[in-house]
């Protein structure tokens, strides 16, 4: 990895979406599926690349073809995967994916001894952690071991030198073994992190309750810095110790919205990079969650995962409409 210091670290998973070539269709009646990229660290990595920061990819894949098409895709978008590694006895991750015409999307995920749940703790660098900025990660690596050790050695050697955590908790049901388990894993590991991304689904399951503030003031006592709840087209809620605030989205033509949250992610990572965060105002948070949002705003209105994510040119024209 590189000897520099990093804007961002995305560790997690990185896996191949299959996605329907026909949409309004579920998946017992695709007709065919197109190869691409994915994974929401993956995803996010890339995203943060276009935005031109300096970023790392950590995780695991396949000895396969899949894994090194993942690994090609992300340092031809200028990721770092130095630290990407391949597993020679567990495969790449595959996701089946359909959509809706109003690019809603069904899944369905292959591979559960699949090898990016095979990363262990002693191949996480600490060095480069120590050296960044930021260091994001989701839930998915935290469902079975090794991977959540490995998960929980790259947060713990951050927090110790006091290196952003972010953590979009990037719910998906299926692939755990109960709802209950899911629930309790991802608390454990909010007190752990500085800043929360969550949708509003997610923020129900995690605390059970539709009352945003409610649920915004029980995340913050578990050590949150940052909360963001998003929205979808109606933008984002962002909570703190010292402040709050709404910023309202843009309205766009969804044609997919495969990514959209990985896009956000990496636009808020972006720009929280650039800000010393103890110095951050309600200005700054506003300022972040707009371009956050033009970010997620453009991904919608493509197709894809990767392929949707806008580079920094394209934010910022969008941004000045």
């Amino acid at each position: 990895m590189s000897k520099d210091c990093l804007d961002v670290i995305c560790i997690g998973e990185a896996l191949i979406d299959f996605v329907s070539t026909a949409k309004n269709v579920g998946l017992e009646d695709a007709p065919g599926f197109l190869k691409s990229a994915g994974g929401a660290p993956a995803n996010v990595s890339v995203g943060l690349a276009r935005l031109e920061k300096k970023v790392a990819f950590v995780g695991k894949v396949g000895d396969d073809s899949f894994g090194r098409f993942l690994a090609r895709t992300l340092e031809n978008n200028g990721v770092d995967v130095s630290n990407l590694l391949f597993d020679k006895k567990h495969t790449t991750r595959l996701a089946f994916v359909s959509l809706t015409d109003e690019g809603e999307r069904d899944f369905e995920f292959y591979g559960y001894e699949s090898a990016d749940m095979k990363i262990r703790k002693e191949e996480i660098d600490k060095i480069s952690i120590k050296k960044a900025k930021i260091i994001h990660f989701g839930s998915i690596s935290l469902i079975s071991n090794p991977s959540r050790d490995a998960i929980l050695t790259a947060v713990k050697t951050a927090k110790a030198k006091n290196t952003l955590v972010s953590f979009d908790p990037n719910l998906r049901l299926s692939l755990w073994e109960s709802s209950d388990n899911a629930r309790l894993q991802i608390k454990e590991v909010l007190g752990l992190a500085d800043i929360v991304k969550m949708d509003i689904g997610e923020m129900e399951f995690i605390t059970d309750s539709a009352d945003i503030k409610a649920s915004a003031r029980y995340i913050l006592k578990q050590g949150v810095r940052l909360l963001v709840i998003t929205l979808g087209k109606d933008g984002c809620y962002f909570f703190s110790d010292k402040t709050e605030g709404k910023e309202p989205g843009f309205n766009i033509k969804v044609r997919d919205t495969t990514g959209a949250g990985d896009g956000f992610v990496a636009g808020m990572l972006a720009k929280i990079s650039e800000v010393p965060y103890d110095r951050m105002t309600n200005k700054d948070l506003h300022r972040i969650f707009r371009f956050a949002n033009a970010v997620a705003a453009l991904s919608v209105a493509r197709y894809g995962g990767i392929p949707s994510l806008p580079y920094i040119e394209e934010v910022e024209s969008f941004c000045n409409l």
